[in-house]
């Protein structure tokens, strides 16, 4: 993305993850902040923040305005993520910056998308998984939904989707010359993610019943079991060849155990599973299935994943100079690799200011 200029106006959650992504591929992002005000959640933001200029403006200012259009002309892609019309009010809407610069994706990150009966109520991504229907689906059988922290729909949702969305329409501009705007919201890019989901509940496959089928914890072969130190594994034994190595891996003898196919007896096979599981610590249970084909790992912190050998190994994890952990930049790239710059910069001023 060396030589594509990205003008970001601050915000939380997606917006900031997605123009990570572009920095970390070499786009020469700039963010626009508002002068004397701390970012919202500013501490958390350090690793999203990374590889990024900054310039302050107050775009209550007609001057402050002026300034961002300027920096607009000599842009590739501008990304925001205010609620419908609040760029419009501001003077920054997608008419004026294509007017300025008609080449310019404007991308638009938002909850509930530009239009709607939604498009301008508050929410965050627990609201939006659930009007999508993924949060119905996530928990236990008779227990409630559980929560996938924001992983789903500010950034699998969000954010990838923005990524995603830009670059195409970039991607476009070389056929037509011209930008477009780009309207990336979370229930949208969630509802994507449901796919699989919704084709196996049309085909008869998944029931609406939480914790009771193969991917929900329901089915005992996958799962994550509690072990002697009170530490978990998970076990993600779908296929016949790595359900036969967990349980030769378990002292299990296939003729032991119920049938795994017939849900009436997943109930006594996972009491089967567990009781194994809790005669070993959980560093133990990965010494024994390391090598196999079992699909069993330890459940790690934050931490333990950092440490763990195959991260250090590819570089997975890092730690930035105040100590923060980041992950590397992805995907890799066999001919043009890049470092994924770590830490942030900053700038008075950025470049047409």
């Amino acid at each position: 993305m060396s030589g594509l200029r990205v003008l970001e106006l601050a915000a939380i959650g997606p917006v900031p993850f997605a123009c990570m992504l572009l920095a970390d591929l070499g786009a020469e992002v700039v963010r626009v902040d508002r002068p004397g005000v701390d970012r919202a959640f500013g501490a958390w933001h350090r690793v999203l923040d990374r590889g990024r200029r900054t310039v302050a403006l107050d775009l209550k200012d007609p001057a402050a305005v002026e300034a961002l259009l300027r920096l607009v002309e000599g842009a590739d892609i501008l990304v925001e993520g205010y609620r419908p019309g609040v760029c419009e009010r501001l003077g920054i809407g997608p008419e004026v910056c294509l007017a300025r610069n008609p080449r310019l994706v404007y991308g638009r990150m938002t909850g509930w998308g530009q239009d709607g009966p939604l498009a301008r109520a508050p929410g965050h991504d627990i609201n939006y998984l659930a009007l999508s229907g993924a949060l119905h689906a996530m928990g236990r059988a008779g227990g409630p939904p559980v929560i996938p922290l924001n992983l789903l729909g500010d950034f699998a949702g969000g954010g990838l989707p923005l990524a995603f969305g830009v670059l195409a329409a970039v991607e476009e501009r070389h056929r037509s010359g011209l930008g477009q705007v780009v309207d990336a919201a979370i229930v949208d890019g969630t509802a994507a993610l449901l796919g699989m989901l919704a084709g196996m509940t049309a085909a008869g496959e998944w029931r609406p019943e939480r914790g009771t089928n193969v991917l929900d914890g329901g089915a005992p072969y996958y799962d994550v079991y509690l072990c002697a130190d009170g530490r978990y594994v998970a076990v993600g034994a779908l296929e016949d060849r790595f359900y036969a190595a967990l349980l030769a891996g378990l002292g299990l003898a296939p003729d032991e155990v119920p049938d795994r196919t017939d849900r009436a007896d997943w109930p006594v096979l996972r009491a089967r599973l567990a009781a194994c599981f809790l005669t070993r610590s959980r560093d133990g249970w990965a010494a024994a299935f390391e090598g196999t084909e079992a699909c069993v790992t330890p459940v790690l912190t934050l931490e333990e994943a950092v440490e763990h050998p195959h991260h250090r190994a590819r570089g997975v994890y890092r730690r930035t100079a105040d100590g923060v952990v980041e992950a590397a930049a992805v995907p890799r790239f066999g001919r043009t690799p890049t470092a994924g710059r770590p830490g942030r910069t900053s700038a008075a001023g950025a470049p047409g200011t």
